[in-house]
Parts: structure tokens; sequence; C-alpha cells
């Protein structure tokens, strides 16, 4: 039996912004990666998505990034490695207080945008990744992705990983993700992302934009909340599960 978390980027509405369908998707899958405060989410849409997730029993975790409001943590920040180290550990805690209040444990870490792209090759990066991770709970996972030097600090520290796939994005050669904005960045077809999904678990492959098979360990599924087609997704990638005899289980399970 093939096993695989499924899992979403969500509570990244703000203020009087509302991304309409991250309800709808809590109810669908088994992980959440929620959005602490500064590329998206505000303490409202904290609570009210840790309320949802353990209604839900979807596993809770961190979604950090660089304070980058304005351009959604989609843009690669100059930080020095102590100083985003502080500022990692301060979404850490801002989440953890709600999932503390709420009776539900905090899982994971998964980094944000160009924050979570550049942790996968920049070794400072990564350090201040696992440092906060660390300093805060050493039993939190590391979400990684790619011949990442994310994992070898987790690794070298202890810290446990778990390798991520992405549902609709698509891959370069060296496993790395095709840059927003260039041919072939987002999977916009449902059924192509769940042929690409099923081949990931289940042959540990994947087709890059380039037309090459590489080699992909898919322990977890991500479907982008704020994806156009997301709901669409995440039931496709449902029910092709249900199908092909893959059991869906987040961390905890």
């Amino acid at each position: 039996m093939y096993q695989v978390d499924l899992n979403s980027d969500l509570g990244e509405s703000f203020g009087n912004y509302t991304l309409e369908a991250n309800d709808e998707i809590m109810r669908h899958v088994s992980s959440a990666n929620v959005a602490c405060g500064l590329h998206a989410g505000d303490p409202v849409v904290m609570a009210h998505t840790v309320a949802l997730a353990k209604e839900y029993g979807v596993g809770v975790g961190a979604h950090p990034s660089y304070p980058d409001l304005q351009g959604f943590g989609r843009r690669r920040m100059i930080m020095k490695k102590e100083e985003l180290r502080d500022f990692i550990t301060y979404q850490i805690g801002a989440l953890y207080a709600f999932t503390k209040a709420a009776g539900v444990p905090l899982l994971h870490i998964s980094a944000h945008g160009a924050l979570g792209n550049v942790a996968q090759a920049d070794m400072d990066t990564a350090r201040a990744v696992c440092e906060a991770t660390a300093s805060f709970d050493d039993s939190i996972r590391i979400l990684y992705y790619g011949n990442s030097c994310l994992k070898d600090v987790a690794d070298h520290m202890g810290l446990p990983t778990v390798s991520l796939a992405f549902a609709d994005r698509g891959y370069m050669e060296d496993g790395s993700l095709v840059p927003r904005g260039q041919p072939g960045d987002m999977i916009k077809d449902a059924d192509q992302a769940v042929a690409r999904v099923i081949r990931m678990v289940k042959e540990g492959k994947v087709t890059t934009s380039a037309g090459k098979d590489i080699g992909i360990k898919a322990e977890s599924i991500l479907v982008h909340g704020d994806g156009a087609h997301a709901v669409e997704f995440v039931l496709a990638l449902k029910a092709a599960f249900h199908r092909e005899g893959i059991q869906i289980k987040n961390f905890a399970q």
C-alpha cells in the first residue's frame, strides 16, 4: 500500500482580502501549511485556519516567508542569517500561539515562496530555517524538495525531514522548480497533474519542462491553495489516490 501526505498552503487571506477556496480545500487535505503573517495571513485568519484544521483532523505546519507582504513572499530578500533566523522564529511562534490555544500540535515547517526556493540552494538560508526550527522544537519536520542543501543541514542537525513534491509546478532537470513566469512553470490541467503525481508516488519519477525524466521522492504532495484550479486539483488527486490504492495520511498519522 502506497502512502502520501496531501497538503496545501492555506490561511493566505489577509484583512478584507479573502481566498475563498481555502475553507473548501481544508476539507480534503491531510496537512496545511499555514501562513504566519509576513507574506499573508493575520491573527484572525490564523485562528480561523487552525480551528478549521482541528475540525477536519488536518495536520498543521508553519509556512514562514521573507517579510514581504507587498510581494506575497515571492521576492528574494538579502538578509543576514541571524536576522532571517529570528524572523522565521517569530513566525513559528505566532502560529504556535494559535495551535497551542486550539490544542493541536505543530507538525512541520514548509518555507514559503522565495524563502523556500532559496533555502534549497543557499546554505546560510537553509541554516536559518533549521536553526529557527531546532531552537523552537527539534521534533518538527522540515519539508524540502529536490537536491536540497536544506535537507543536508537538517540531517546534520538531526532534524526530521519530509520530501515535498509539487502537483501544480513544473520541474527543472536539477530538481528545482521552473521559475514563475517562465514557460512550463505551472501545471494547469488537472488530468496532467494527476498523472504526474501518480507517477511521482509509484515510480519516483517526473518529466521536466525539457522532457527529461528525473528521480523524485514524493512523501508529501503540495497543491497551492491560491491557485485558480486548487479545489479541482485536490478533488481529482483524492479520487485518483483512491483508485490507485494510495492512502492519504498526515505526519501525525
